[in-house]
């Protein structure tokens, strides 16, 4: 994608998290903050690389994978449960259901509202990117033993458990 050139007013850009400086400042290099956002950037490029190879997105993952724990759905359920905005959900759950991985029916209770359920094609789908997902997390978390990771996931759900209560 091309910027448009700058003006000699402007100041350039700072560095981009996916192109961090080739060493952090001390006075934020060891900060929790620092060290989990930068992390988040690599885990999102390992798992959207992973979703990408396989033909698929992070949303339609989680779309699929909410239907299949929790049964059908309306949309608006759906968005709630899976944190994506509505309208993202929209659009995600019409790129599922142009490759019949989802349904969409009519609520018997309100018809003005769809019901998503998964297709048996939408569950092999979902079992098609439990591996590529698995290697992702392998990859991320390759220089931590199995029970630091399990460490470490233990402490990050804590840590995310207690800012989604406030």
């Amino acid at each position: 994608m091309k910027h448009a050139p700058r003006s000699p007013s402007e100041k350039p850009p700072e560095n981009p998290p996916e192109n961090p400086p080739e060493e952090a400042p001390a006075a934020w290099q060891g900060l929790p903050s620092w060290l989990l956002t930068q992390t988040a950037h690599h885990a999102h490029r390992l798992v959207t690389d992973a979703f990408s190879a396989a033909g698929a997105r992070g949303y339609h993952y989680r779309l699929l994978a909410t239907l299949a724990e929790f049964g059908p759905s309306s949309q608006a359920g759906l968005s709630r449960r899976t944190g994506i905005h509505v309208s993202d959900t929209v659009g995600a759950l019409n790129e599922l259901a142009d490759r019949e991985l989802i349904e969409r029916a009519p609520d018997p209770a309100d018809r003005r509202r769809n019901v998503i359920s998964l297709t048996g094609e939408g569950e092999r789908q979902l079992r098609r990117l439990e591996k590529p997902l698995a290697e992702a997390q392998d990859e991320l978390l390759a220089p931590l033993s199995p029970e630091e990771r399990r460490r470490f996931t233990d402490y990050l759900s804590r840590v995310l458990d207690h800012h989604n209560r406030g």
